[in-house]
């Protein structure tokens, strides 16, 4: 086995894995394929669509494998007919039977977006964001059959800056996470990595996001409502209700110190001014920055305002 010339599988779906497939595809590793959801429907039309790793796949001319699972006998043989010394995991979005990772010879890595163990599982990005976490990172795994339970290989740190959004800090944990790959390979294969058990202490869990969880309650307090701002774009995006439209806010910032506003009632709508709409939450106030009326696009909040007297109204969350 070639440690600087691996055999490697991949299997991972959204753009996250995708940045990862990319940095394997310009590396001296050979992808021999490529596992990936099915295609989904997307978009108003819903259209069957594929995942952003089968796309680049594609145009790698990587052959490509989409089972429903992989405890059937012929998903087991498909994977195994790729020969790969390791198969590299991230956001796949399916389990891994334990004889799917018996395969390879240097087992399964997975690409895991947080400081294991804190933070297993669906989200880990989002809950970071939503706990008030001032870091997370990106840890190589080596998988077993738990739920990132496995030892950690490899971890890679990094500040979460106070008004960075989901899709911000995935971008830059994407990058991250590519790069502790390339460098966790030919050290595994070597044997030169030393894995290390994740803690039985603080362990936390990183369920899925619903929508129901982005519709902000102004009695909150300005932080835990920024959190939320933040930690719901792109999806689902935090909404209220404003003159009983559903608007969208993309993007806040917190106003500390200014008690001018204190006896307005949570969600009342103090100034609109070029930049930001001020708006009083439970505790101090809060600015937005891009909001969106329905059926039309996100927009600063001056086109937001135009043409509207909105100082006084009142958001309130939406119920339904």
């Amino acid at each position: 086995m070639n440690c600087d010339h691996l055999k490697v599988a991949f299997a991972g779906t959204p753009e996250f894995a995708a940045i990862a497939l990319d940095a394997l595809l310009a590396s001296e590793h050979e992808v021999v394929g490529v596992l990936t959801q099915p295609d989904r429907p997307a978009g108003r039309g819903r259209k069957l669509t594929p995942s952003a790793v089968k796309i680049r796949a594609i145009d790698a001319g990587v052959k490509v494998l989409q089972p429903v699972s992989l405890k059937s006998a012929d998903a087991l043989q498909a994977v195994k007919s790729l020969e790969a010394d390791v198969l590299v995991v991230a956001a796949y979005g399916l389990i891994l039977p334990q004889a799917v990772l018996d395969i390879p010879a240097l087992g399964c890595l997975n690409i895991h977006a947080s400081q294991l163990p804190r933070w297993r599982g669906a989200a880990p990005i989002h809950r970071a964001i939503l706990a008030g976490d001032s870091e997370t990172g990106v840890c190589i795994m080596q998988m077993d059959a738990g739920l990132d339970t496995g030892d950690v290989l490899l971890e890679k740190r990094c500040a979460i800056g106070t008004d960075q959004s989901v899709a911000q800090l995935h971008d830059r944990l994407a990058q991250l996470g590519a790069e502790a790959l390339l460098e966790a390979l030919p050290a595994r294969c070597r044997g030169v990595l030393r894995p290390v058990q994740q803690s039985v202490q603080g362990v936390s869990y990183a369920d899925k996001l619903s929508k129901a969880e982005a519709r902000l309650d102004f009695r909150l307090g300005a932080e835990e409502l920024h959190r939320q701002v933040r930690a719901f774009n792109p999806w689902p995006v935090a909404e209220a209700l404003l003159r009983d439209k559903r608007v969208r806010l993309w993007q806040s910032r917190r106003v500390v110190g200014d008690s001018a506003n204190a006896k307005a009632a949570p969600g009342t709508i103090v100034h609109v001014g070029a930049d930001a709409i001020r708006v009083r939450t439970g505790d101090e106030d809060i600015e937005f920055l891009s909001l969106q009326w329905p059926g039309k696009k996100a927009q600063n909040a001056k086109e937001f305002a135009h043409g509207q007297s909105l100082e006084g109204d009142v958001f309130t969350p939406v119920t339904s």
